[in-house]
């Protein structure tokens, strides 16, 4: 961990949020709930009152402050006594160049004032070799409101006008790196998240250290970490074949801080968000190109990247320099595999520019196979390839949709190849064989499977293709109150089918007061966000990376095997690989398919 970066992060959310704080004076939810405090909480916040009151009954065993080593498959319960047995040392397993991570959780029958923990150097137990504590990352883990699944239990997809109607609970998942200590409460459960990045030229053998937890100066106990390190070498993340894409919302972050968009304070806020999706292997650059793309789905809605403007003769000029800015931004940061630019089909089917003549914001209302839609498009199309070849930057660049009828893609296809046949394209939507050979990237939802001979063509073709989950899927999915492995879950799938990555729509589209309440006037807790305000990673976030290190052990593994000619172990590898099936969820839960597949891995 860079200290010095970290102090210059904090002192800089610690001015954004001082300076909110003058101008405002009480922050409100979605829900419509005065929050207590400040709007907007970058640095210390206070979480939301706990709408489960505290059943004395389960914490009568409890006569002290304790202190065990828990699960990272578990989101514990604030107002429950967190475990019956205690748990003094823990033993991961790693590769070389790999993130590990546990979770330990303090609950007692007493008021702590200055709860705080430090983790030591890990030390090799027969070599002069250490891990050091500086590549410990740890964190509290945090409460947020939460809700559930409809009433249906199908999904979280549909308005949802009335908080009421659904069952709301704190729940464990943001982890919190910027407070160094916090306040608990009697009768209270608190967790705390330690991630070690394991070096890529560690010796294996097996390492072991000291987690040691304070209340103020008081000694609270301390556990034992040990990490046993294979002889098997994850590459660097920039190396990583998983395909990520994670939307990214810049509006949003604009709007939590209060700065101006596009701004040099816009740019110096994001980079740590944008580092959380680098280091995780994110790939592609999410870029508008027209105003809302998506209606407006999100409460931070994407404006353009791009200025139309409809001249005095008539003809089209667009300017491109938020465009340029925002992508030279990410490009800077490492993430520069891809560009998608939405959209050429919104959800609705309106497109807004400045008319000259008017001196005043017009919109044009046109859909696929319309002349003026065809007009209009052909000459952003063509100009917008002239200005990413002069930048370098067409050969990455795809004119993304997402969601949209074959027949409506199948028409707006040909306009693209009529402008430039060189365009690549990319669609995140229903599978049609149809349109397959058309699209450079494809995503279709993981309910539908694509047929083999598909899958193999693309990938002789060097084509994208993985999968997503939206609101629709009940289990696995990103909510808030989904099972943590649901997110691991998805690593281990792909590796399964053969699928190049994952896709999910929003990295950061963040409600009102994310920090606090992540429900939304539309769909279930969560769906719209997987990081939290002051560049906080969640347990979510973490096991999804689990998910992808994993999909590249599979792959490091296959290949070795293959090579080797190792029937029996390949044999053994489909046979884990075949417990990741959707349809035997929640009976048989993720975090039990999990442990198994890495039961089988960590042997070798």
């Amino acid at each position: 961990m860079n200290l010095k970066r970290n102090s210059l992060l904090v002192l800089g959310f610690c001015l954004l949020a001082s300076g909110l704080q003058a101008q405002q004076p009480e922050g409100r939810t979605h829900a419509g709930r005065n929050t207590g405090q400040a709007p907007f909480p970058v640095v210390n916040y206070q979480e939301l009152d706990n709408p489960v009151p505290v059943d004395m009954d389960k914490w009568k065993a409890v006569h002290s402050v304790l202190l065990s080593w828990g699960d990272t498959d578990v989101r514990y319960k604030k107002e429950e006594p967190a475990l019956t047995k205690i748990r003094e040392k823990i033993e991961l397993v790693a590769w070389k160049g790999e993130r590990v991570s546990a979770q330990f959780v303090v609950w007692g029958n007493r008021d702590l004032s200055q709860l705080s923990f430090e983790v030591s150097d890990l030390k090799h137990r027969n070599r002069p070799a250490s891990i050091a504590a500086s590549r410990v990352f740890r964190g509290f883990v945090r409460y947020v409101m939460t809700d559930e699944l409809n009433q249906d239990g199908r999904g979280g997809c549909g308005h949802r006008p009335d908080a009421a109607l659904f069952d709301s609970t704190l729940v464990a998942d943001p982890i919190d790196h910027l407070s160094a200590h916090l306040a608990v409460p009697a009768y209270a459960t608190q967790g705390g998240w330690i991630r070690v990045a394991v070096p890529q030229d560690a010796l294996p053998g097996t390492y072991a250290g000291q987690v040691t937890v304070r209340n103020g100066k008081e000694k609270i106990g301390s556990l034992t970490l040990e990490i046993k390190v294979r002889n098997h070498t994850l590459p660097p993340v920039s190396d990583w074949a998983f395909h990520l894409d994670l939307w990214q919302n810049p509006f949003a972050i604009a709007r939590y801080h209060q700065v101006k968009l596009w701004s040099k304070e816009h740019l110096e806020v994001m980079k740590p968000y944008m580092e959380l999706y680098r280091d995780a292997g994110g790939k592609v650059i999410t870029a508008s190109i027209m105003h809302k793309p998506w209606n407006g789905q999100t409460y931070d809605y994407f404006e353009s990247m791009v200025t139309w403007i409809k001249k005095l003769d008539g003809t089209w000029s667009f300017d491109y320099a938020v465009f340029d800015r925002w992508v030279q931004f990410m490009l800077d940061l490492g993430i520069d595999k891809q560009i998608n630019c939405y959209s050429m089909v919104p959800w609705k089917l309106s497109f807004q520019y400045f008319d000259q003549a008017t001196n005043r914001m017009q919109t044009l209302t046109a859909k696929s196979g319309e002349a003026a839609y065809e007009e209009l498009w052909t000459a952003m199309l063509s100009s917008f390839a002239d200005h990413l070849k002069e930048k370098g930057w067409f050969d990455r660049t795809f004119i993304s949709m997402d969601e949209r009828p074959m027949e409506v893609m199948q028409q707006t296809i040909q306009v693209i190849r009529r402008a430039n046949p060189d365009f690549r394209i990319s669609l995140a939507g229903a599978l049609h064989e149809e349109l397959a050979g058309d699209l450079d990237d494809y995503c279709v939802a993981l309910r539908m499977k694509y047929p083999a001979e598909l899958l193999a063509r693309r990938k002789a073709e060097g084509k994208v293709t993985t999968f997503y989950t939206s609101c629709e899927e009940p289990y696995p999915n990103t909510f808030t109150f989904c099972a943590p492995a649901d997110c691991e879950w998805f690593g281990w799938y792909a590796a399964r089918a053969g699928l190049d990555g994952y896709l999910r729509w929003a990295l950061n589209s963040w409600v009102i007061e994310p920090l606090l309440d992540s429900r939304f006037y539309t769909w279930a807790a969560g769906d719209t966000y997987l990081i939290y305000p002051g560049a906080r990673t969640s347990i979510r976030f973490e096991r999804l990376v689990a998910g992808i290190q994993a999909y590249e052990k599979v792959r490091i593994l296959r290949e070795k095997w293959q090579v080797e000619g190792s029937r029996n172990n390949l044999k053994k590898l489909e046979k884990v690989l075949d417990l990741f099936d959707e349809q035997h969820l929640p009976e048989q839960p993720s975090a039990e398919v999990v442990r198994k597949a890495h039961a089988f891995i960590n042997r070798y």
